[in-house]
């Protein structure tokens, strides 16, 4: 330590602005790197809302959260350029490479004369994997690799060692006590069935049967999250027939969500935030993969790809992001029976 000391401190700009799961896999990574490297200062850019992910961060890490809105266009992008411009960063991290934080890294490089370094996204491999014929289906480099190879061209190595936001324990949830009863010896289900493109999402009916199953049996609480009026009207259908189901949505924002996800035995979800939301807090997931795979490198921290549930169909996976529409009409890589994915989750909780 007093050896690294004597190295000339630098404050490294760290830039993701979006979305929520890649925002979440960044942390891992920069919770890691800031323990490695002590006498630097890291300022990680993102939109403001997502400063919540930031539970208990390490002293030398900050997080600059802006409104994007107000920096639209180049000359927007140059006023952004400026105001980041007075931490006066050495180096420049761009984990995200898209033409907002391309004309950014101009910016410093040309009139700041700042290092800069950016993620190499892989998009060469990814066509290979999901075009309709002749597959390239080999497991992609990670993006948790990826974050870590742009430190490493910045001449900052590390190795991750991150567990949990909470470190060996779990969130506090006091102030949920007028919502949720104590856990006891039940065990605990979360449950995330919604994700933003129909190619992730496991179909509300199977998804439907899966509940029905599990709050059948004792010992059992289920907690359901999403967002938005059109999934709380379906989560809460479900709680007013199932018992034993608590919805968590619009009941608190992504720290409140973090916490209780801490206290979960298991979360359900599909390729989703919530899979690297469960991930932030070494929580186990059950995922469920329909038009994306885990080959493409965006399984969550520390999960298992045992864990995943999928169908072993060529087509799969068609899409990285699952935005694209199925090539038969059908989305027949999620007929997974929801008998299925009910024993998965039973044995997964030894219940």
């Amino acid at each position: 330590m007093a050896q690294r000391n004597k190295h000339k401190s630098h404050t490294v700009l760290i830039t993701r602005f979006s979305a929520v799961g890649d925002i979440a896999m960044t942390i891992p990574l920069l919770y890691s790197l800031c323990e490695k490297y002590p006498e630097h200062r890291f300022i990680f850019v993102s939109r403001e809302r997502f400063g919540q992910f930031f539970i208990d961060k390490p002293r030398n890490l900050e997080f600059a959260g802006i409104n994007l809105n107000r920096y639209k266009g180049p000359i927007g992008l140059f006023r952004l350029y400026r105001e980041l411009n007075s931490y006066k960063p050495d180096m420049i991290a761009d984990l995200h490479d898209v033409l907002r934080t391309k004309i950014l890294r101009f910016y410093f490089g040309t009139f700041s004369r700042t290092k800069c370094a950016h993620i190499e996204k892989g998009r060469k491999e990814k066509r290979a994997l999901t075009r309709k014929e002749n597959k390239c289906s080999a497991q992609l480099t990670s993006t948790f690799e990826r974050y870590r190879k742009v430190f490493s061209q910045l001449g900052l190595p590390f190795d991750p060692k991150f567990i949990s936001l909470f470190k060996e324990g779990k969130g506090n949830i006091d102030d949920f006590a007028g919502t949720i009863p104590a856990k006891g010896n039940d065990k605990w289900i979360g449950i995330a069935p919604f994700a933003k493109h129909k190619g992730k999402i496991y179909p509300l009916e199977k998804m439907e049967e899966v509940v029905r199953l599990l709050a059948s049996r004792s010992g059992i609480k289920l907690f359901f999250f999403g967002n938005g009026p059109e999934e709380q009207a379906t989560i809460d259908s479900w709680c007013s027939k199932y018992p034993n189901t608590v919805s968590f949505i619009g009941k608190t924002n992504f720290n409140g969500e973090l916490r209780l996800i801490s206290h979960l035995d298991v979360m359900v979800c599909m390729d989703s935030a919530n899979m690297h939301m469960a991930s932030l807090v070494n929580t186990p997931a059950i995922s469920i993969w329909g038009a994306t795979s885990p080959l493409a490198g965006f399984l969550g921290w520390n999960q298992k790809r045992e864990d995943c549930i999928e169908l072993p169909f060529i087509c799969r996976p068609c899409s990285i992001f699952g935005n694209k529409p199925c090539l038969y009409g059908d989305y027949r890589c999620m007929n997974i029976p929801a008998e299925e994915v009910a024993a998965r989750i039973i044995r997964k909780i030894n219940i």
